[in-house]
């Protein structure tokens, strides 16, 4: 650490670094203390690397995992569907080690805005506040509204009116208690989570393997007929290359979430320890479920499976649409699909949990920053309970799936942010690559980093390509005779022009500036992380059983 340690401090009206200077030298001044800690804010480090890891399993697994395979599955067919998800999570792993390299380094709350306005522009640290926040909190009212469906399996009288205050409410309130609950409730969510995954993927292997109640040993059936791979828009390779696209792009949404880790770093015990843990093993099980597990499913279940068909075709609730039901179903199994329905519910439940604390996080460190209105900086208790209200009051707009007009209001709301994922990723990896480069301009070793990325600056030019790519062409079935519409236009595109008008909008306002590599701010903050990181206590496995354990979790 000793080059970070001796490395200079940057004011905004410096047009020079002294490499000389460190951080002690500035102490003495309560204005460039206040500047140096900015950014810190005062929510409390009371998150283990159990809640962490198992956060970032609530936001990234979900319905998209547990239902909306059924519709990849049928459109595109069983290899375009594997290969479009094993693909998919290369690009979650450029990601996310690219942004771990910076959170383990400078582990803020809600940071993901804050380092790209340090390293590439002010603006787009603006943009990307608004478009971050925007993008994690409308998952709070759509999961809200998923959840409510999924109840619909069962037969029942309840309103939805009541069942969104219900949903609803129950993740405010659990907000407004200290960090600390809300991660052992997503711990035990999370937990829940990854007990029915590990159980239906062992299922689906028995299933195809023939140990169900009717006997048939599958196998690779329904690979061979239908066929591996469906066509879409045209016949032949190239609607078998369409169908593959087209469902490529909705496996990069339903990798949306995987980064949650970051977000809570600025709340999170130990953070040069555990963030770098919690990435190595969050990103291989999340790939690791959604691959095996669409690859097992694609075993049991034909694309052209009349229940699932159906399912899609009548919008059938919950667990009725769910391509591992199906499969339970067809090998004669009569007792799992109401269990599964239930754990399909606690997933979509949490998963709008995780977005409801992450969006106020995110709100968090925007108003720190400056980027938006001060008063979002209130907290108490370790909760910013400002941006908690700022998140509910945007929640309520569950509500307007009560009516049907109400529903095609929300439907436009809720599509803003489709295409977010790929444009938050997108500027993520241009401020690694700004990051990576500044840390080459002012004489820091990346051997000295806390956790070093591996294969970078590659990479970051890879997920960068990657994601530009597929946003550009997100809606392209919208070009072809007879699919043009608002409905198939408008939200693959309508998030991109938003984008950019606040990143120019806001550079035309401040007049701002791309950050010069010798100006780059790598050190406020970091002096607090520094004097914490010998704090921490050590807790070493004591037996086999614990040695297992720290492994899990």
């Amino acid at each position: 650490m000793a080059d970070i340690e001796t490395a200079n401090y940057h004011h905004h009206n410096e047009s020079k670094s002294d490499p000389t200077i460190r951080h002690d030298d500035y102490t003495g001044d309560p204005k460039v203390e206040e500047r140096e800690n900015r950014n810190v804010g005062t929510l409390e480090r009371k998150l283990k690397s159990r809640h962490v890891q198992f956060m970032a399993l609530s936001g990234a697994i979900g319905t998209g995992l547990f239902v909306g395979s059924g519709q990849v599955i049928s459109l595109a067919g069983p290899l375009s569907a594997f290969l479009a998800y094993l693909i998919t999570a290369l690009n979650v792993y450029c990601v996310v080690h690219s942004l771990g390299e910076m959170a383990t380094y400078l582990p803020l709350p809600g940071a993901v805005p804050i380092y790209a306005a340090r390293y590439v522009d002010e603006a787009l640290g603006f943009a990307m506040s608004w478009n971050y926040w925007w993008q994690i909190a409308i998952g709070v009212p759509i999961e809200v509204t998923v959840s409510v469906v999924i109840v619909d399996y069962w037969p029942n009288d309840i309103p939805h009116a009541a069942l969104i205050t219900l949903f609803l409410f129950t993740m405010v309130i659990l907000n407004c208690f200290p960090v600390r609950i809300y991660g052992e409730a997503e711990f035990a969510f999370g937990a829940v989570k990854l007990t029915t995954i590990v159980g239906l993927i062992l299922l689906m292997f028995i299933v195809t393997l023939g140990g169900t109640p009717n006997g048939d040993r599958i196998g690779f059936r329904y690979w061979q007929d239908p066929g591996p791979m469906n066509e879409y828009l045209r016949p032949g390779a190239l609607g078998r290359f369409l169908a593959f696209w087209k469902v490529f792009i909705q496996a990069t949404f339903s990798y949306g979430g995987s980064e949650m880790v970051v977000i809570a770093s600025g709340e999170t015990e130990n953070p040069r320890r555990n963030i770098p843990k919690a990435i190595r093993r969050v990103f291989w099980r999340i790939a690791l479920f959604y691959v095996l597990a669409i690859f097992l499913v694609t075993l049991c279940v034909s694309s052209t499976d009349p229940r699932l068909l159906h399912a899609i075709q009548t919008s059938a609730p919950g667990a009725a649409a769910s391509p591992f039901v199906i499969a339970i179903q067809n090998g004669g199994i009569h007792i799992l699909p109401s269990i599964i329905n239930a754990v399909i519910l606690s997933s979509a439940w949490s998963a709008g949990n995780s977005f409801f604390y992450a969006s106020t996080r995110v709100m968090y460190a925007a108003a720190l920053d400056g980027k938006a209105p001060r008063f979002l900086t209130y907290e108490k208790f370790g909760v910013p309970y400002a941006c908690v209200a700022a998140t509910t009051l945007l929640s309520l707009l569950s509500y307007l799936n009560v009516s049907e007009s109400g529903e095609n209001v929300f439907f436009w709301f809720s599509n803003l942010s489709a295409v977010s994922t790929l444009i938050i990723w997108a500027a993520i990896c241009v401020t690694y690559l700004r990051f990576y480069y500044g840390l080459r301009h002012n004489g820091i070793a990346r051997d000295s980093l806390p956790y070093k990325a591996p294969l970078q600056p590659y990479l970051a030019y890879f997920a960068l390509c990657f994601c530009v790519v597929v946003a550009f062409f997100n809606g392209f079935d919208a070009f072809f005779p007879g699919k043009f519409s608002a409905k198939t236009f408008v939200p693959p595109y309508i998030d991109i022009p938003i984008f950019f008008g606040l990143f120019f909008g806001y550079k035309i306002v401040k007049r701002t500036k791309l950050v010069k590599l010798g100006e780059m701010d790598l050190w406020s903050g970091k002096a607090e992380v520094d004097r914490l990181e010998g704090t921490w206590p050590e807790n070493n496995p004591r037996n086999f059983l614990e040695r297992i354990w720290f492994w899990i979790a």
